[in-house]
């Protein structure tokens, strides 16, 4: 135990970020506890899709879904979302994934969603950004 504290004396530098690095990845574990969602990545997403027959919610404006979405994706911008919770009802049973350009507005939706008594709910990390990005499949 010694030379644990010798070491941490000696390297306050190196101590500290790895304090920092800790932190951090509490943080990110306690905001999805918090936040009653979670993130995954396209590829989940598309196993999620194939498997679990998730349903795909677009949060983002006309203009943007109009430019490309996810196939078969629900579209209801952000704005809209309390008002158009009737349109969702039938997939209440069902895993809902939520994404947007990049994220932000998704997660503002998951939770408008956990509120109403949805209980799946994931929100695409990255957003359609990410999306587009891994590459899969665009409809337009």
């Amino acid at each position: 135990m010694g030379q644990f504290f010798e070491f941490t004396f000696n390297h306050p530098i190196m101590m500290s970020a790895l304090f920092a690095i800790i932190i951090m990845i509490v943080m990110n574990e306690f905001k999805q506890k918090l936040l009653g969602f979670t993130e995954i990545a396209p590829g989940e997403a598309v196993r999620m899709i194939n498997h679990d027959d998730a349903v795909v919610v677009d949060v983002r404006d006309d203009k943007e879904f109009s430019e490309g979405h996810v196939i078969n994706a629900v579209h209801i911008p952000l704005g809209l979302l309390d008002s158009k919770l009737d349109t969702l009802e039938q997939y209440r049973d069902k895993p809902l994934i939520v994404y947007c350009r990049s994220g932000q507005r998704s997660a503002k939706a998951g939770s408008i969603l956990q509120r109403q008594g949805f209980k799946s709910i994931y929100k695409l990390k990255g957003g359609m950004m990410a999306w587009t990005s891994a590459d899969l499949p665009v409809s337009r």
